[in-house]
This record gives structure tokens, C-alpha cells and sequence, in this order.
């Protein structure tokens, strides 16, 4: 059973950073695609980052504007997010996500979410 769990949220001021981490257990993240998605209260689920299961490809949201960096430890079956420069507008639950089948974008698996809070 595949399970992710990401760490590293917390309550943080404008302008700080932050580094999530997700840790894939029950199988080995390496050859498979991830991501990061947030949620807040009252919006739908909002893409942040993608890297491909090669680390060859990588992608952001619109808003994230060179403040996030993705990137993947496949040794540690570990994906993170460098957070920088945060905003208030970045307070949200983090999930991350797993692709069920190699060279796929479609994510079959979810963690339970990191809280992020930044006030200004």
C-alpha cells in the first residue's frame, strides 16, 4: 500500500521560508511523476508544482513566480518543496501526490496535507 506523508508546515512570517517534504513509503518513489497541490477553505484544490518522474521536467503554478523550488531525493523516496519569499496568499493545506504508473501525470495517491500559515 502506497502511503505519503508529507512534514515541514508551520507558522511562519512574510517573507520567510519553508521546506516541505514528502516521504513515500510502500513503494519506491523513483520512475514515478509528483506534485504539490494546496487547498484553502472555500477554494478548489490549486495546482503549485509538478516534477516528472525523471526530475527532467518540472512545473509551477502561475502564482508561484521563482519563489518554489520542487525537486526529488529518489534514494530516500523523498519529494520536496523549497518555499520562499512566502505570502500571506500561500496560507493553505500542502498535499503531494504520486502518479500510480510511470511516464503518467495522473496522481493516484494523496498525503493528508501540511498546514501553512503565513501572516504579515
Amino acid at each position: 500500500q502506497v502511503q505519503l506523508v508529507e512534514s515541514g508546515g508551520g507558522s511562519v512570517q512574510t517573507g520567510d521560508s519553508l521546506k516541505l517534504a514528502c516521504s513515500v513509503s510502500g513503494r519506491a518513489s523513483r520512475g514515478y511523476a509528483m506534485a504539490w497541490f494546496r487547498r484553502t477553505p472555500g477554494k478548489e484544490r490549486e495546482f503549485v508544482s509538478s516534477i516528472s518522474w525523471d526530475s527532467g521536467n518540472m512545473n509551477y503554478g502561475a502564482f508561484v513566480q521563482g519563489r518554489f523550488t520542487i525537486s526529488r531525493d529518489d534514494n530516500n523516496n523523498t519529494m520536496y518543496l523549497q518555499m520562499d519569499n512566502l505570502k500571506p496568499e500561500d496560507t493553505a493545506v500542502y498535499f503531494c501526490a504520486a502518479a500510480g504508473r510511470t511516464m503518467s501525470w495522473r496522481y493516484d495517491y494523496w498525503g493528508q496535507g501540511t498546514q501553512v500559515t503565513v501572516s504579515s
